[in-house]
């Protein structure tokens, strides 16, 4: 229940800094602050859990049992670093937007918030279509505060990582629903539930058609050469929050779902895609590195940076040992404080 609960607070604490608004203009800010340090305060009663020996906090509920679909969440110790994260870098957006976002607050807050709610979803999720849901819910937020709240070319910016994230996003729903209908065909059941797709079997070009589904879309969100064109563009219109939010945590579902679900589920087809996937990038580490030497906007300089950062994080998940993997989970936490002060500091 506690999972549930994780998502829940933030969903409520947006409405209700969109609500307070209009009584106090100053609301919104204590509300989101109170909000993510609630959430952050019970992120640690996952620590001392007891669960299985995966999983520490499991929730499952029926919801739309007709199609194989339930509300299905689990955390394990990765998905526990990573919402560690979410909530630290939460507290430290809400105060770099503090003095910086003065129009609209109630609303920008209830777009942080439930970017946040989205993130602590994806995280969580273990039934595909759940996370496809919560995949979005995070999107749609930091698009509007992107184009609301960014900088001169502001619209160009959200649009570019509008369409870039939602046109990945629609193939890693093809792909879901390509791998539910081969469980159906295989086992007879119609399921989007993580273990039960695991049964799957998928070899040759389908299965690495629909493994390319999941790469690309999680890939985009990394990113990696050659989807990562609209990160700076993002980075340098967002205001300092949707920075701090962004390279900070959005970035590292893409690897958390490389993790999480395209390797896993596509073994066969992953270790086959491992030399293009590293090739790729080892490309993105060289050539954005030389690229952010040519920078004269320092915050598309680290967002070249962090193209090239993440190239890191790929080579560990397809070097396909478990020291690398391991490299690769402390170099996204590394990334994501070490991303997210920079743009403190770059405004």
């Amino acid at each position: 229940m506690i999972l549930v609960t994780l998502i829940a607070v933030l969903f409520v604490g947006g409405l209700a800094c969109w609500l307070s608004e209009r009584f106090n203009p100053d609301l919104p800010r204590v509300i989101a602050l109170l909000t993510v340090l609630l959430d952050f305060a019970l992120m640690f009663s996952l620590l001392g859990a007891e669960g299985s020996s995966t999983w520490v906090a499991v929730f499952e509920a029926p919801w739309i049992s007709r199609f194989g679909i339930s509300f299905y969440l689990a955390a394990d110790g990765l998905s526990i670093l990573l919402l560690m994260l979410t909530a630290f870098l939460g507290v430290v957006a809400i105060g770099a937007a503090w003095d910086e976002v003065q129009e609209r607050p109630g609303f920008f807050y209830f777009n942080l918030l439930w970017t946040l709610a989205g993130v602590v979803g994806v995280f969580t999720a273990l039934d595909l279509f759940l996370f496809f849901f919560f995949w979005e819910v995070m999107l749609i937020p930091m698009y509007l505060i992107i184009a609301i709240w960014g900088h001169e070319n502001k619209n160009y910016a959200a649009m570019k990582f509008f369409i870039f994230t939602q046109v990945t996003g629609m193939m890693m729903l093809v792909s879901i629903l390509v791998l539910a209908y081969f469980h159906y065909l295989q086992l007879g059941s119609l399921s989007f539930n993580y273990h039960d797709l695991l049964n799957v079997s998928l070899t040759g070009e389908m299965g690495m058609w629909v493994m390319l589904g999941f790469f690309i879309s999680f890939s985009t969100k990394l990113p990696s050469m050659p989807f990562h064109s609209w990160l700076p563009d993002a980075h340098s219109q967002a205001p300092t929050a949707g920075s701090v939010i962004l390279a900070g945590v959005l970035l590292k579902t893409g690897a958390y779902g490389l993790i999480r679900f395209a390797v896993p589920l596509f073994p066969e087809a992953s270790m086959a895609f491992a030399p293009v996937a590293m090739t790729l990038a080892a490309v993105s580490i060289l050539y954005c590195a030389k690229v952010a030497f040519a920078q004269d906007d320092i915050k598309r300089l680290i967002a070249y940076t962090s193209v090239s950062h993440m190239g890191f994080v790929t080579l560990g998940i397809y070097g396909w040992n478990e020291q690398a993997l391991q490299g690769a989970v402390m170099t996204m936490l590394a990334h994501g404080l070490s991303a997210a002060a920079l743009f403190m500091l770059a405004g």
